[in-house]
């Protein structure tokens, strides 16, 4: 399982996404999880910029990777938006442990985005859940979470990649595939999962 970690406009769902498509891994977004979900409590909390409580946000990501199904080698899972926080983090290894005998994350992967590029970002995307207030809230909360999450997959001795999130997608995409060959995750020639 591969986590990518960056504020809301950072690109995390593009570059997941051309990700799983490029080397056949799944996908699974705690944005579009939620969405799918369709609870008007959760749309209201999701657009005041707030967290989901961790006790819907955990049932909901379980679910999706009990369907995915994916405790192997060969199939992985690159999870977007979540875990937020310490708690979620610790249900996700113990959830994996479970389910798979092993904690299940190979790397963590950080997309950098300076705060006025992100907030560009967002003003043309213009959902819902995009309104000035709300962005700023969700950046504040992820300044705040972002650090204790990483010390706690530090601890667990997974290797954790800064990768810049400025340049084209392609740009973005090639820094990316350089760190997962790098660390073994993709092999060079083909391009496929160990």
């Amino acid at each position: 399982m591969i986590i990518f970690f960056g504020p809301t406009g950072s690109g995390k769902s593009m570059q997941g996404q051309i990700l799983a498509a490029r080397h056949g891994w799944r996908w699974l977004s705690s944005g579009q999880m939620f969405r799918d979900y369709a609870d008007h409590e959760v749309f209201k909390i999701m657009k005041s910029g707030e967290l989901v409580p961790d006790e819907i946000t955990n049932k909901v990501v379980f679910k999706s990777l009990d369907k995915a199904n994916t405790c192997g080698d060969v199939e992985r899972v690159i999870l977007d938006g979540y875990p937020r926080t310490v708690d979620q983090a610790k249900a996700l290894t113990e959830h994996e442990q479970e389910r798979c005998g092993k904690n299940g994350v190979s790397m963590c992967i950080v997309l950098e985005v300076p705060r006025d590029e992100i907030v560009r970002r967002l003003t043309k995307r213009g959902r819902l859940e995009d309104e000035p207030e709300s962005v700023e809230r969700r950046l504040q909360i992820h300044r705040s979470e972002i650090y204790p999450l990483l010390n706690f997959f530090n601890e667990l001795e997974i290797p954790i990649v800064h990768i810049d999130g400025l340049g084209s997608v392609g740009e973005i995409h090639d820094r990316i595939e350089t760190e997962l060959e790098s660390y073994g995750i993709v092999q060079t020639l083909d391009g496929d999962a160990k």
